[in-house]
């Protein structure tokens, strides 16, 4: 109450209150508060990849596929996610924290969801089938589990470039051991790699064959 009467108080020396100076000065000038809360966002650069989807704190949001490979603009907060292209928003997403997984729009996908002119999931596995079975199966695997096999392209070229780094042998043997024990992910196929644990695999022996059978060798009949 005090406070409101010093409001309205006259000051000797202007000869008005501060109501009044408030209300002629100052009131006319206010804006109008904006119409949502501020928000604290940041910005990042992310490209599109194969599978029309930029990859964001470990998530992966789908965009139209007409940019596939153009280098966008993420605006993300703590409840969405803005993707812009040359300052126009092309898609927003409410935000995700589960790691590995893809938020899609439908809309986003190619017509009847064609195959991409460069990379398709045949040319994946001819290019798995240059190093080894065990890659084959896991690029299919990789490929079977996502809702459409685009969207495990960027694991499966992920583990083929991986060839250049530890040779077509150990990603041969890090991919049957991924196979082995349901690690069927790039992340864990690069870990078996990072710690040598495919190693064991490569220096497997082959099993034994059936026993060689021969007139001049006695089998175990004749010490009986």
């Amino acid at each position: 109450m005090r406070r409101r009467r010093s409001y309205a108080r006259i000051m000797r020396k202007l000869g008005v209150s501060r109501n009044e100076l408030f209300a002629q000065i100052d009131k006319p000038a206010l804006n109008a508060l904006p119409p949502m809360p501020y928000q604290y966002a940041e910005w990042k650069k992310c490209r599109v990849a194969p599978d029309y989807h930029v990859e964001i704190a470990g998530h992966y949001y789908s965009v139209p596929s007409r940019l596939i490979r153009e280098e966008l603009e993420a605006r993300v907060t703590d409840r969405t996610v803005e993707i812009l292209h040359k300052g126009s928003r092309v898609a927003s997403h409410a935000r995700s924290d589960v790691p590995q997984c893809h938020t899609t729009i439908p809309e986003h996908m190619p017509s009847a969801h064609r195959r991409y002119a460069e990379w398709t999931p045949a040319r994946i596995k001819r290019e798995a089938a240059k190093i080894g079975p065990a890659t084959i199966a896991l690029v299919e695997a990789i490929m079977k589990a996502k809702p459409h096999p685009e969207q495990g392209f960027r694991a499966c070229l992920g583990i083929l470039r991986l060839a250049r780094s530890y040779g077509s042998a150990r990603i041969e043997a890090a991919c049957q051991r991924g196979n082995d024990i349901g690690a069927t992910t790039y992340g864990s196929i690069k870990s078996i790699l990072q710690h040598g644990l495919d190693r064991a695999y490569a220096n497997e022996r082959p099993p034994d064959g059936p026993p060689i059978r021969h007139g001049n060798i006695r089998g175990t009949d004749y010490y009986q």
